[in-house]
């Protein structure tokens, strides 16, 4: 695979799988637009994009803020009026039980897993539509299939993603606008290092199972092949992928596991 001229726009980039996707598509010579709110993680990975004979472009924001959203968007097709693929990458996870989480953590959660995705999609929706279609991938999470403990405010936030680019995809379908979604398992990242907890404050400590996932490259390889097929879904991790499977099959045996699996 060649990239060489396409633009492709990676959310949530300074780190874990956006970062190892910024660095896919640059090493397949993509011209990659860089978005995540910790901009000194987010240069680090310009820079090393770069030397690998990478074009990036930074472009920082936040997904809580929808003013930033919106004006980054703005800068971002002044420079680059035809985007490619934009991977709506960026969120945060939680580690909390719901009976301890104000609620204001829960619309945090929402407002940038969900309306963060969102808003980036409908800003940068016209453009895609004007210049004869594009793809939009989306990382949910195979929480976004099933409900599990500590993270009620992100499996919500993921099920709401599903929903709206499934139903998104369906609005598009003649408009030549691809929509993958992507569902990751336990990738080794630092999602749970900087999940929130019931006081807002990063969980700061690696899961066992982020610890032992697939790594990330492996994940990033995957989204990237799944989006040039045009996959509508990708479930990527290990053997934790099925849970979905006894979800949908077995939901009498899969109530049982989601209680009595070690959550964390």
């Amino acid at each position: 695979m060649d990239y060489k001229g396409k633009k492709v726009w990676i959310t949530g980039a300074a780190s874990g799988i956006g970062e190892a996707l910024a660095k896919e598509y640059s090493r397949l010579n993509a011209s990659v637009i860089l978005s995540d709110r910790d901009e000194k993680k987010l240069k680090e990975v310009e820079e090393q994009c770069r030397a690998m004979g990478g074009k990036p472009f930074f472009a920082p924001f936040d997904l809580e803020n929808t003013t930033e959203i919106i004006e980054v968007t703005n800068k971002v097709l002044k420079d680059f009026p035809k985007i490619d693929i934009l991977i709506s990458n960026g969120g945060i996870s939680q580690r909390s039980y719901a009976i301890e989480t104000p609620i204001e953590i829960d619309r945090k959660i929402m407002e940038i897993n969900f309306f963060g995705a969102v808003t980036l999609t409908k800003q940068l929706l016209p453009a895609l539509i004007a210049n004869g279609g594009g793809h939009i991938a989306v990382t949910s999470s195979m929480t976004g299939k099933f409900g599990f403990p500590l993270r009620t405010a992100y499996c919500a936030s993921k099920h709401a993603v599903q929903g709206y680019f499934e139903a998104l995809r369906a609005e598009l379908y003649d408009k030549n606008v691809k929509i993958t979604i992507v569902s990751p398992g336990r990738v080794q990242t630092s999602i749970s290092l900087n999940a929130i907890d019931k006081d807002g404050k990063k969980h700061g400590v690696l899961d066992k199972g982020q610890e032992n996932g697939i790594p990330v490259n492996l994940c990033a390889k995957r989204i990237v092949r799944a989006i040039k097929r045009k996959k509508k879904e990708l479930w990527v991790g290990g053997s934790e992928i099925l849970m979905i499977y006894i979800r949908l099959y077995l939901p009498a045996l899969f109530h049982i596991l989601a209680r009595k699996i070690k959550p964390l």
